[in-house]
């Protein structure tokens, strides 16, 4: 998978840019609020039709774009053939185009390009709330799995009816609520199908990230990924079993689902633990081992993606080089090169290992404007 090239009009602080010919490895360096991030952006929000940074579309517009809309466009040479694909974000909402055909669905959209996103934030996915972790379970799944969003999204309407449900429901008779059994069946349904997926996905990941991670720790450190249900057993994977344990649960919390008036069971509720050598690494990790088990798992992904759909995905490198030490910068490096299209930001090449980078295509950012 590669980006040909990109265009992006009245986004963020980007009036019209276009950037043609990108290189195996793009190195963008500028200073801090100058635009970099924003181009990162961009190219994952293309792939996912949504930023990593915020859920406000309307702060991914330009204040003065006429119209009130901007477009990211970019043409993907796949192994079956070049993309052209446009997104164009708007009051209104999005449109996405492949080949200038629009799409009916955005979930039919996402997957057209792949990215894997490593940012400072990510060095979170292991010491951070359970939150961080869910939406990187999310993010991943749905890029190789369609129907995981779809099924998430309704899941997320469902939660969203059944928690103002049951805020109304404290004190009433038990009459009204009966009404719940029309939003459990719901959330039940697309709840199972969520988990099912996030389980079968931790299990390849695992695969690919105990092997990574033993490299980069010569032999000396053995990874493990758990997930962690709010209901039935880790390795459950029946869906019959799953719905029953889903059931049971809501069942259990009923009463005390209507005091505190949310939902305390579910997929939303779930969460990733890492073990390292046996001993759980966000408690007891060092903050190199935990960083050491985020770039783990980023370099699982791309292998995993790879695996799921035959092509290695892009990989953006947002401002994180800086963020590892020498030895990892040289691991993270040399997985990439001469396999993976690559963005990275910099604010400059005195804190990378820029001997490592010779060869790489140099773009710098000042204001928006994107100068060779």
């Amino acid at each position: 998978m590669f980006v040909k090239n990109i265009g992006l009009q009245h986004y963020r602080n980007y009036g019209l840019l276009r950037l043609e010919s990108l290189g195996d490895v793009n190195l963008i360096l500028g200073q801090n609020a100058q635009g970099k991030t924003n181009l990162m952006e961009a190219l994952f929000v293309l792939a996912m039709t949504k930023s990593h940074r915020t859920s406000k579309d309307r702060e991914l517009i330009s204040f003065d774009a006429p119209g009130g809309s901007a477009q990211i466009v970019a043409e993907v040479e796949r192994k079956y053939g070049d993309l052209k694909l446009e997104l164009t974000l708007s009051a209104q909402g999005k449109k996405a185009r492949i080949n200038g055909l629009e799409q009916r669905r955005l979930s039919e959209f996402v997957g057209s390009l792949n990215v894997v996103m490593f940012a400072p934030e990510d060095l979170e996915i292991v010491k951070g709330t359970p939150g961080i972790r869910r939406r990187f379970l999310d993010m991943e799944i749905g890029q190789v799995q369609p129907s995981y969003l779809f099924h998430l999204q309704q899941y997320q309407k469902v939660l969203l009816q059944r928690g103002n449900l049951l805020k109304q429901l404290w004190g009433k008779e038990a009459a009204g609520k009966e009404l719940l059994e029309i939003w459990d069946a719901q959330l039940i349904e697309h709840g199972v199908k969520i988990v099912k997926k996030r389980k079968q996905f931790i299990k390849k990941l695992q695969i690919w990230a105990e092997s990574i991670h033993r490299g980069i720790t010569n032999g000396l450190e053995e990874l493990k990924l758990l997930y962690v249900p709010s209901f039935g057993e880790r390795d459950e994977e029946d869906e019959a079993v799953l719905l029953d344990k889903f059931m049971l649960k809501l069942s259990q919390t009923r009463d005390q689902e209507i005091r505190r008036g949310m939902t305390l069971t579910g997929p939303h509720r779930d969460d990733l633990s890492f073990f390292i050598n046996g001993r759980e690494a966000q408690v007891y990790g060092s903050q190199g081992q935990q960083r050491t088990a985020a770039l783990s798992l980023k370099l699982a992904e791309i292998e995993l993606i790879h695996e799921e759909i035959g092509e290695y995905p892009v990989l953006l490198l947002d401002d994180v080089l800086s963020e590892l030490d020498p030895y990892r910068q040289t691991q993270l490096i040399e997985t990439f090169q001469s396999k993976v299209q690559t963005f990275i930001t910099a604010t400059g090449v005195e804190s990378l290992s820029a001997d490592k980078l010779k060869g790489a295509s140099l773009y710098h950012v000042h204001d928006g404007k994107v100068e060779l």
